[in-house]
């Protein structure tokens, strides 16, 4: 070592030289490395500007010609001729419920009886009536049998007529008003004497199908209330799905279409459906028409207010240019996508669409085929322009 020294003299002196030998030895190092930019995909890139645009990705616009759906948002109902909410037709107390919630009933079954005072007196008004419409009747016919003897005045026989007239009105209102509380009408075209009318009121069933809805319980007093519903009587075989359609989508959907029904309960299972009704009114709200489709339900699987997507089968329109929905963006009620012309330029063009599926829709106008579109990183194309740089 102290040779060493000898030999070099001072060491520190040789500073300065040995950094400038470990800058030339990193220089060298460097040299061989490229100054190039990585390479883009041409097809699938458009060149960075400042470093604010990603990666995007494009695809070339083609005719699809496999199944075509519109899928449409809604609910499960109950089909509209096919449930009744049933309240009472007058005052009484129930005597006996012969309903009971969950069970099946015929068209004419009874679900309860009523004891009510006003079919007493509704019969008792339809006596009194019946009595004075005989008396009239006879009055008119003795008037006239005077009048044609000269044996009484004219006035007279018109005041007989009248009081025939006013008499026939009474008696139909109090028949009417027996027949509004379900009192059979052959029991009303016996003779009196005959009659068998009680204060028991039957309430039966207008049509077929289950009990989904019970408010009444034995001993309960119950009103003329068209607002407190005592059962709901519906024929669950066979549902209704009401959804909403966009006006663009309108042209798309028409009464007799086939479709399906699906529902988050079973994922994987299609109910056919038919489309019965197209609205005529435009929900000002919300933008959309209503649209209602009849599904069978004998397996009673799916239940009213069910959300549910109910897709159109729009195959028969042929073969349609269809890109993924992510392509098409939307700006002040204006739909659009960027098209990538020569140079690997991303043009916006407007465009019309119509949704088919989840990730699919039908390019209505705007679009050729064989153009190239960005599929993915619109956005950040967008975000780019409006930012300016």
């Amino acid at each position: 070592m102290k040779d060493f020294l000898r030999c070099s003299g001072n060491p520190f002196s040789r500073l300065p030289l040995v950094f400038a030998l470990i800058w030339v030895v990193l220089f060298l190092s460097t040299c061989g490395q490229s100054d190039q930019p990585p390479r883009l995909d041409a097809a699938t890139h458009q060149p960075a500007k400042n470093g604010m645009l990603s990666h995007v990705e494009t695809m070339i616009v083609e005719y699809s010609s496999s199944r075509q759906g519109l899928t449409l948002s809604g609910k499960i109902a109950y089909g509209e001729d096919r449930y009744s909410r049933i309240s009472s037709p007058l005052q009484g107390r129930v005597v006996e419920v012969r309903a009971r919630l969950g069970g099946r009933v015929k068209a004419g079954d009874v679900l309860l009886i009523v004891d009510s005072p006003d079919i007493a007196q509704a019969y008792s008004e339809y006596v009194k009536e019946d009595s004075e419409l005989q008396y009239a009747t006879r009055a008119y016919e003795l008037a006239k049998d005077l009048y044609e003897t000269k044996a009484l005045a004219l006035k007279d026989l018109k005041q007989a007529e009248n009081e025939l007239v006013k008499a026939r009105a009474e008696f139909r209102r109090a028949k009417e008003q027996l027949l509004s509380f379900r009192v059979a009408p052959e029991e009303l075209n016996k003779p009196l004497d005959k009659q068998q009318i009680t204060s028991r009121f039957e309430m039966k069933s207008p049509l077929t199908g289950v009990v989904v809805e019970r408010t009444v319980t034995p001993g309960q007093s119950v009103n003329v209330d068209a607002n407190h519903v005592l059962f709901t009587i519906a024929d669950l075989d066979v549902l209704q799905v009401v959804a909403d359609v966009y006006e663009r989508d309108l042209a798309l959907v028409r009464e007799g279409q086939s479709a399906v029904v699906k529902v988050e309960a079973y994922p994987d299972v299609e109910f056919p459906a038919t489309v019965i009704a197209v609205g005529d009114v435009v929900d000002p709200s919300t933008r959309t028409i209503k649209v209602r489709a009849l599904v069978k339900n004998e397996a009673r699987e799916l239940k009213p207010e069910m959300f549910a997507r109910l897709q159109l089968d729009i195959s028969g329109i042929g073969p349609v240019l269809t890109v993924p929905r992510e392509a098409v963006l939307e700006a002040d009620g204006k739909q659009f996508v960027y098209v990538v012309e020569e140079g690997n330029r991303y043009v916006k063009r407007d465009v019309k669409t119509v949704n088919i599926s989840l990730d699919q829709t039908r390019v209505l106008e705007g679009l050729t085929q064989g153009e190239r579109i960005v599929t993915k990183g619109a956005v950040l194309i967008k975000g780019q322009q409006i930012k300016g740089t």
